[in-house]
């Protein structure tokens, strides 16, 4: 695993995106916010589709998002269903297990149609490398983590504690930075 700028992250992405392929192609998995409207995601997105790259996106449907898919700029945006935002560790689960499913399903369908050759996940949550290690072990595509948040320190900073779910996020996190190619 290596870490890069963001002035870095572009240009090596491209070249995992390269090889083994006339056109790289790119897929980005959020669950963040829907894309457009996640705009550093929706960034990173046109600035690979601008380079001549294939861009497909996994994300959330939400307000002013509903289509399960469409094409916004040359971008392929695939849209799942999610549950109300987590409250709690038993809405947090059902949140991200949600939200995996739904990645799984979709990126198994791009891998199917459209294809990739990167996958490129954006916590939280730091279970996306769950898609990235399937892809990776059984298709040897690469896998890019775009760290967004540090889940761990941000559990600490609104609960000021440590214990069994601060533990959880920081092997979690590990684990996802072990899995990495590239980290940004």
């Amino acid at each position: 695993m290596s870490t890069l700028s963001r002035d870095d992250a572009v240009t090596r992405e491209s070249e995992l995106a390269s090889v083994g392929s006339v056109c790289g192609r790119v897929l980005i998995i959020v669950e963040n916010l829907p894309v457009p409207f996640d705009g550093r995601v929706w960034s990173e997105a046109s600035t690979l589709a601008r380079h001549g790259y294939e861009v497909s996106v996994i994300c959330p449907k939400g307000p002013g998002a509903t289509a399960s898919f469409e094409m916004l700029e040359g971008i392929a945006v695939y849209r799942h269903w999610m549950p109300e935002e987590g409250r709690g560790v038993l809405g947090y689960a059902v949140e991200y297990s949600v939200a995996l499913f739904w990645e799984f399903v979709l990126s198994v369908r791009i891998l199917a149609t459209r294809g990739f050759d990167v996958i490129h996940a954006c916590n939280p949550p730091d279970l996306i490398f769950l898609v990235g290690a399937f892809h990776k072990f059984l298709f040897g595509k690469s896998f890019v983590f775009d760290q967004h948040d540090v889940n761990p320190e941000l559990y600490e900073a609104k609960f000021g504690r440590r214990g069994f779910l601060w533990r959880v996020m920081v092997l979690l996190e590990r684990v996802t930075f072990a899995l990495a190619d590239v980290s940004i």
